[in-house]
């Protein structure tokens, strides 16, 4: 907590000792309800202890407490009612005393999180006021947590009617083993006009020896004592409270009834639900934080980490109708699964329409239903090029490559009709390792042999669905709705149906460990090599730096999915990273391409993890130059002009209709190329020195697997690009461990760049009246090749920069 903001909350609470009396009852008068200061044990009373108490919260939660001062146990002469909901709190307090009643209300608003947080209370009463001298009153609080062992809270109360009459309470808590098995506490409160002497206070202990099971006993300044207990039973818990006098003489009992939030608890739980989890559509990195529904990567990562964690938790049951997904991102949520029934738990997945990619996904299920009506097709990969040499001719638009590493064939399509034997070679590889994890994978889950498994790709591959369950591809054919069956056939009982978000580490109390977590930052660099747009270097590295230099930031997770571009916008992030070495962990996750400006990004990273199936590699530079050969004399067009300096006409000629871009008039000269080529082997010796010295190889080791060449992960783990194979958990695992932080160890994971609140183009055909049509391929393609005309850049084969999909 910075100094500025304890002394701000001091200037509140002070004058609140200094001046007149209290016109309400003193702090521990009111608060007997309690069986430890409020900072120390679960949440207080919502609020109206301390203010700031309900910024701790993650669900709803309601407790009813009463005393048995006539020795009645359903005496209800003094009763409390407290709820509360994150950051807001209620509270009400009866009181009897034979014909006087008085009720005391509280409502209290809060903000902050683990570490810090502040309140502002707001407390009026009902009943006979005038006899009991109630007073309307403002409460301001604040609970500060500076790590797993210390808590400090402080509250300040003043009268809003009559001036001076104030109070001021300051409770400390520790906790010696850094959970909730022990915590010593106290607290001390001064009203207006009293000495430090004339003070009240209590301290105490309390101890969790089992999950929800918590015993405590707190001594007063007055020489009387408490011995509680509560007893947890999840969404549901019991207290109470034996309160004694100044000599030891039992007085009376508190009860306690609470519902709502979840909590821990000592009871075994019963593996009686699945969660379901909806995969249709794409699954991005980031969703906008308003009205965006999409599965992103890292919520289903962690779902299913929650669900294997969580005793009540049997299976998943995945509907895969419309699934969407690249197969990179597939195989990471695949072999998160795959560990989630390591724990003994099952998966059930229902498939419709399904490819090789989601039929490899969905081949990890204890059992596969298949729409009655679905088709499979299973025919393998493939990887092809569109050539555009004889469009480009007819039109009269002439290309020139700019060629000098064998295997970067990013623009020959532009300038061949056929593929390169470099290239036909580097895409088989590719896809030869594709199919092989497919094999592998589905081979083990369904209990194929490989002889099988390729009988069914080569002879076979397009399946109805009867066809399927014949063949064991599947094993049984309904709708979503039959999945219900599926599960209680095989788990012998029926289960229900729970969201990932209601599973226990989300709704889990945060006061078994104080304070925040540390954070590990996850940054996406995704899309194309760019300053202003795709991966945004202009923007994004100021968010480099900023992980950089937040000492709360334990490491930082880079997870690449580009297929590179601008050197310059590469270098931008590569070089603002490499400003964290000996400062922090950089941990790169490369997703489904990482190659070119892609491993440009991720060359300085103390570790590299990719999946078997990206792309990786592609250390090499290319450039091209496109100009006008006749097109703009068809069209009737024509320029002129002046210049000064001889190579000042390069890049003049006229503006293609409907791009918007300038086509220039001529090619270049023989003088002209060879300063290019010299330009062009310059970028490309400073790059593989600089993959050299990022990944601790010698230059000639890396120059035997650059010169453009694209490798998949998998061979890139054997070659030194790759330090492992995994998706993004893998990173942050690896990350945790080299900052230190404990395998178990929650964290808090901080995604940037921050997405944007609400995404306004979906409301655009509404607003408009007429069908917005998504961008052309073509076109943004055409539009590529003219912003970056004559640029060398480390980038792969254009038609594989994806300007449509959405990440």
């Amino acid at each position: 907590m910075k100094p500025r903001s304890l002394l701000m909350i001091l200037v509140f609470i002070y004058p609140s000792v200094a001046l007149g009396q209290v016109s309400y009852p003193a702090f521990h008068e009111q608060n007997n309800f309690l069986l430890a200061s409020p900072g120390a044990l679960k949440f207080g009373l919502y609020g109206f202890d301390n203010p700031a108490l309900p910024s701790l919260l993650r669900e709803p939660d309601v407790s009813f407490l009463w005393s048995d001062q006539t020795g009645v146990w359903s005496d209800f002469n003094r009763w409390g009612l407290f709820a509360a909901a994150p950051h807001i709190g209620f509270g009400i307090l009866h009181q009897k005393a034979g014909l006087r009643h008085v009720t005391d209300y509280r409502i209290s608003l809060a903000t902050g999180n683990r570490t810090i947080g502040y309140g502002i209370g707001y407390g009026w009463s009902g009943g006979y006021i005038q006899t009991f001298g109630r007073s309307k009153l403002v409460m301001l609080g604040a609970l500060v947590r500076p790590n797993a062992f210390l808590s400090f809270g402080l509250v300040g109360t003043m009268s809003t009617q009559i001036r001076g009459t104030n109070e001021g309470v300051v409770d400390v808590a520790a906790r010696p083993f850094g959970d909730e098995a022990l915590t010593l506490f106290g607290d001390f409160a001064l009203q207006s006009k009293q000495s430090l002497t004339d003070g009240r206070w209590s301290a105490g202990a309390a101890i969790e020896p089992l999950p929800g099971v918590r015993v405590t006993g707190r001594y007063f300044d007055t020489k009387g004592f408490t011995v509680g207990v509560q007893f947890s039973l999840g969404r549901v818990g019991v207290t109470t409270q034996a309160h004694y006098d100044q000599d030891g003489r039992y007085s009376h009992n508190t009860y306690g009834l609470r519902i709502g939030a979840f909590d821990r608890t000592p009871l075994k739980a019963r593996r009686s639900s699945y969660v379901s989890i909806n995969m249709l559509g794409p699954v991005k990195y980031q969703r906008y934080q308003l009205m965006d529904k999409a599965n992103t990567l890292n919520d289903l990562i962690a779902g299913i980490e929650a669900a294997k964690q969580d005793p009540r938790v049997a299976g998943i049951a995945i509907n895969a109708s419309g699934l969407a997904a690249e197969g990179e991102i597939l195989w990471e949520v695949r072999e998160k699964l795959k560990d989630f029934k390591s724990a003994g738990k099952r998966v059930v997945t229902f498939i419709d329409l399904a490819g090789m990619n989601q039929y490899h996904f969905a081949s990890i299920a204890d059992k596969i239903v298949m729409d009655t009506q679905g088709r499979l097709q299973i025919g393998g990969y493939a990887a092809g090029r569109t050539f555009l040499k004889g469009t480009l001719e007819k039109v009269g638009i002439g290309y020139d490559e700019w060629r000098f590493f064998k295997y970067k064939s990013a623009y020959e399509n532009l300038s061949r009709d056929t593929m390169s034997n470099a290239d036909r070679e580097q895409r088989q590889k590719l896809v030869d390792d594709s199919y092989r994890l497919a094999k592998t994978d589905i081979c083990e889950s369904r209990h194929f042999t490989p002889e099988q498994f390729d009988n069914m790709v080569n002879n076979e591959a397009m399946y109805m669905a009867q066809d399927a369950l014949e063949k064991g591809l599947v094993d049984t054919l309904g709708r979503w709705e039959t999945v219900k069956d599926v599960i209680t056939n095989l788990e012998g009982a029926e289960k229900r149906y729970v969201s990932a978000q209601s599973l226990e580490a989300f709704v889990a109390p945060t006061d078994n460990r104080w304070s925040e977590p540390p954070k590990i930052a996850v940054v996406y660099a995704l899309g194309a090599c760019a300053m202003d747009e795709g991966i945004t270097a202009r923007k994004l590295v100021n968010d480099v730096q900023a992980v950089v230099n937040d000492p709360s930031v334990k490491a930082i997770v880079l997870r690449v999915d580009s297929p590179g571009g601008d050197a310059m916008a590469s270098d931008y992030i590569a070089e603002a990273l490499k400003k964290a070495k000996g400062k922090k962990p950089v941990i790169v996750s490369q997703g489904a391409v990482a190659a070119s400006g892609g491993y440009w990004l991720s060359m300085y990273g103390d570790t590299i993890v990719a999946a078997p199936n990206t792309i990786t590699g592609s250390i090499g530079v290319i450039g091209g130059w496109i100009y006008n050969k006749g097109i703009k004399e068809t069209l009737g067009m024509s320029t002129d002009h002046v210049k000064a300096g001889d190579h000042a006409d390069l890049g003049f000629g006229f503006t293609l209709p409907f791009i918007g871009l300038g086509l220039p008039d001529r090619n270049l000269t023989d003088t002209e190329r060879a300063r290019v080529e010299y330009l062009i082997k310059t970028m490309y010796r400073e790059f593989t020195e600089n993959v050299a010295i990022g990944r601790n190889k010698s230059a000639e080791h890396i120059e035997s697997i650059a010169q453009g060449r694209v490798w998949s992960g998998y061979d890139g783990s054997q070659n030194g690009l790759v330090d492992l194979l995994g998706g993004l958990e893998t990173a942050i695992t690896i990350a945790k461990e080299k900052a230190g932080i404990r395998k178990d160890r929650e964290v808090n994971i901080v995604e940037l760049p921050k997405k944007g609140l609400i995404d306004f183009s979906q409301f655009i055909p509404r607003l408009v009246g007429v069908e917005v049509k998504e961008r052309d391929p073509l076109v943004e393609y055409l539009k590529f090749l003219l912003q970056h005309n004559g640029q060398p850049m480390p980038v792969l084969p254009i038609e594989d920069i994806d300007f449509t999909r959405i990440y």
